[in-house]
């Protein structure tokens, strides 16, 4: 008999029956809970020691007989595997004229067809496996390829192939087409650069982007690689011949790093590597990591006028890279001022008390290659800008010049000792993290990091955060981009006693905006 055919009756018969079955498991007799044994607030429960190991890399890295590092990461829970080819490729390999190549040719690999496979062919087999493929240049970590993209910088590529095991030896040889010989169908290119035209285009129409690029020719300067962005010129002048080049060169087992995890045997799954990623044409090469900037920060007060209602600023101070000392007392100071979203000063004192900003946040630079800078950001009213900037300032100033609670301190430790395990979360989050670890430096560098990490945030001090406060919160040091409406934003708000000509020590320093399609500047600023 099937469902569709039980009479009515039947049914509400067999379904008063289960509720009454469950009323008696709900009235069982259990242990006894004593009154005394309730905590009276949320807060006085108490938890037992968190208990937690943090993968080592040497647990899960194999070294296959070309070379190649993999990171191997079983999990049988689902019948999935996930494989992640991260590559040291960016936009800092492109040459000059032809910025945009290393993200078109990164972007086509699984794109446009191969030696075996017309572009739609591929999609088709793709398709029908259920499949996923892709690539691109930076992003990971909640990136392009979910949460558990490995966290890489935004000079390195990933490819990354998702399907069910039981297809995983004909999705390794798709995989290895699209790396070894992608077709970069001329009809695909042209659609790739027609697309990018598009976005160029439209680089002036949002205040976000207008803030982006302002920010980082502030920062990095005019000549750093981060700012030569993809023009007119240099999506036109990409040719084919240029992508075939540059794959040679760089897509090759020296410059693959492998990040398998899910449904498979590890010994298993090292000779279908070993197998897919031999008798390779051609090695490549493993450039050296990206270059810093020259300049030093642009300090100042600068403004970029665009006629919306909501003023867009940021406020930032030169960094610190990743492997400084001071790199965990900075979190916890960075935590408790702007970083730690409701907990934290800047949201507390600009959005809760004032209501001046939606959401305002700070954020220290990950420092992956060079030291990247401390930013605060927030939105407001045009009009509103100067009183939110001048409370942003007042708190730098406290947060340089006073103690920090015991209560803000314990409570931001604990938050980044608890939540460290979070970033292990899944096979694929571990075998991604490892992966990029080596990939970026510092598994060579600091090979006991993870292992180390949560004692050195426990050690910090207050006397450390104050330290480092004084340190990178330098006002000597602080550039301000605003984005907005100026005359609304110079004019301020008659009810708040701020004016951005008195912080600034002068008006602001405009900055116009730039040519979408040659991000040149019309006239001197």
């Amino acid at each position: 008999m099937t469902p569709a055919s039980v009479h009515p009756r039947r049914a509400a018969k067999a379904a008063r029956s289960l509720l009454a079955g469950l009323s008696i498991l709900a009235c069982a007799p259990g242990p006894e809970l004593r009154a005394a044994d309730i905590p009276a607030r949320p807060e006085q429960i108490a938890f037992p020691p968190l208990q937690y190991t943090p993968p080592k890399a040497a647990d899960y890295r194999v070294k296959l007989s070309n070379g190649m590092i993999a990171y191997l990461v079983p999990d049988r829970s689902l019948p999935l595997i996930n494989v992640h080819v991260l590559m040291r490729v960016g936009p800092d390999l492109d040459p000059p004229g032809k910025e945009g190549l290393a993200a078109t040719m990164v972007d086509l690999l699984t794109s446009s067809g191969t030696a075996r496979m017309t572009a739609s062919q591929l999609e088709d087999r793709v398709n029908f496996l259920g499949a996923q493929l892709g690539s691109t240049i930076g992003g990971g970590g909640g990136g392009p390829f979910g949460p558990s993209g490995p966290p890489i910088s935004a000079a390195d590529g990933v490819v990354t192939l998702n399907l069910l095991s039981k297809d995983i030896d004909e999705g390794l040889r798709l995989l290895v087409d699209c790396l070894k010989t992608p077709a970069f169908q001329e009809d695909r290119l042209k659609l790739n650069k027609e697309q990018a035209l598009q976005d160029i285009k439209t680089r002036n129409d949002d205040s976000q982007t207008i803030e982006a690029y302002q920010w980082g020719y502030l920062v990095y300067g005019e000549d750093h690689w981060s700012n030569r962005y993809i023009t007119q010129p240099s999506i036109q002048a990409l040719t084919r011949d240029d992508l075939i080049a540059f794959h040679k060169r760089y897509v090759g087992p020296r410059n693959f790093l492998l990040a398998v995890s899910g449904d498979f045997e590890r010994g298993a799954m090292i000779k279908k590597l070993e197998a897919a990623f031999a008798k390779w044409p051609n090695p490549a090469e493993r450039p050296g990591p990206p270059a810093g900037p020259i300049a030093p920060m642009a300090r100042g007060w600068y403004m970029t006028d665009k006629d919306v209602n909501q003023g867009r600023v940021s406020m930032g101070i030169p960094g610190l890279q990743r492997d400084d000392p001071d790199i965990y007392a900075a979190r916890v100071m960075n935590d408790i001022l702007g970083g730690g979203g409701f907990t934290s000063r800047l949201t507390n004192r600009i959005r809760s008390d004032e209501g001046l900003a939606y959401q305002v946040s700070s954020r220290l630079g990950n420092g992956i290659f060079y030291p990247e800078p401390w930013r605060l950001v927030f939105q407001s009213k045009v009009r509103s800008v100067a009183y939110a900037a001048q409370i942003a300032l007042d708190e730098l100033r406290k947060m340089r010049d006073s103690l920090v609670t015991t209560e803000e301190l314990e409570g931001s430790k604990s938050k980044f000792i608890e939540a460290f395990p979070t970033q292990f979360a899944t096979a694929a989050a571990i075998a991604g993290t490892l992966a990029a670890e080596e990939l970026t430096g510092r598994y060579q560098r600091q090979p006991d990091y993870f292992a180390t990490y949560r004692d050195k945030i426990k050690a910090v001090t207050q006397a450390d955060v104050a330290r480092v406060a004084r340190r990178l919160l330098d006002p000597d040091k602080l550039v301000v981009l605003m984005v907005g409406n100026a005359s609304d934003m110079l004019q301020g708000d008659p009810k708040y006693p701020a004016q951005l000509s008195t912080l600034a020590k002068g008006e602001p320093r405009r900055l116009p905006l730039r040519d979408p399609l040659t991000m040149k500047v019309a006239t001197n600023p």
